[in-house]
């Protein structure tokens, strides 16, 4: 199947980020939001990482105005059924993705493939809300979705291998490579990624090394590019507890249990480089947006 134009359900954080990468990618993109104002606010974030771009001299002002160009805002699903492929990236509620599926099922041609962003939540209980759950799949991007290389594509017991391959051939249309993922708790990443920050979590809250040593040994020991204590802060550390609370509420594994230092950090607003203060202290520019990490 070829896919043309792509719906995006959702203009927050990320939805916001893919919209951007399909519009840039060349894909006629149509995003929504439950309100105008929700909706202005991504849009604007579109144009900021667009105009730091152009700042940069990645892209010229004129690139930025064709991107813009193909991408039309709304808040209501009316347009979506012009959409070849449809990315969900609501708020990580069952709920609430459930019932998106079941109204674009209601008004998509039996050909439009419905896809989720969501990390880790099950997506063949979504698929079950469609009368095309062959045409269901996740499309898991990461944070923030115009740099981040990876995109897994998960394959529910349901999903087609034509859909399967549409994902994955989407996929490397934005410059990503795609791995294949199981419908299972956490996917590929977030199992593997989890227990290693539960741990470095556990690390600090009982004092066997410190934030720095912990960072620095996984960067420089480790080979990766950011400790995960600093990781974590960029993904955001409500978005950890989330993540890691539904995947213990899964398999029950200790391994995924947060540790009482991160939910406190939660609890607290200490929620990361979005609020300014996690394992982190960050400035701010005059806008709000956080800059730069400070010990």
């Amino acid at each position: 199947m070829e896919i043309k134009k792509i719906g995006v359900v959702g203009c927050g954080l990320m939805g916001s980020g893919i919209t951007q990468v399909c519009a840039q990618s060349g894909y006629s993109v149509i995003t929504s939001e439950i309100n105008e104002t929700l909706l202005n606010k991504g849009l604007s974030a579109i144009r900021f990482a667009l105009d730091i771009d152009v700042r940069r001299r990645r892209i010229t002002p004129q690139d930025m105005d064709a991107v813009m160009g193909r991408i039309k805002g709304t808040t209501s699903f009316a347009d979506f059924p012009a959409c070849d492929l449809i990315i969900e990236a609501a708020p990580e509620n069952m709920n609430i993705k459930k019932s998106i599926f079941r109204e674009l099922d209601k008004i998509c041609p039996g050909n439009t493939i419905l896809a989720t962003n969501t990390s880790c939540l099950s997506i063949i209980a979504m698929a079950k809300e469609t009368s095309r759950p062959d045409k269901v799949l996740g499309l898991h991007f990461f944070n923030p979705p115009a740099l981040m290389k990876l995109l897994e594509v998960v394959k529910t017991a349901a999903t087609s291998n034509e859909t399967l391959e549409t994902g994955k051939a989407f996929g490397k249309s934005l410059g990503k490579t795609a791995i294949t993922a199981p419908d299972t708790p956490g996917f590929v990443v977030n199992r593997l990624l989890l227990p290693f920050m539960m741990e470095s979590f556990r690390m600090l809250e009982a004092g066997l090394a410190t934030r720095d040593d912990i960072d620095d040994g996984a960067r420089l020991g480790l080979g990766h590019s950011l400790g995960p204590l600093k990781l974590a802060d960029l993904v955001g550390l409500d978005t950890v507890l989330y993540i890691g609370s539904a995947i213990y509420a899964e398999l029950k594994d200790p391994l995924y249990a947060p540790p009482e230092i991160l939910k406190k950090m939660v609890t607290e607003g200490k929620l990361g480089r979005k609020t300014g203060k996690g394992f982190y202290d960050y400035a701010r520019d005059a806008s709000g947006a956080p800059t730069q990490e400070n010990n």
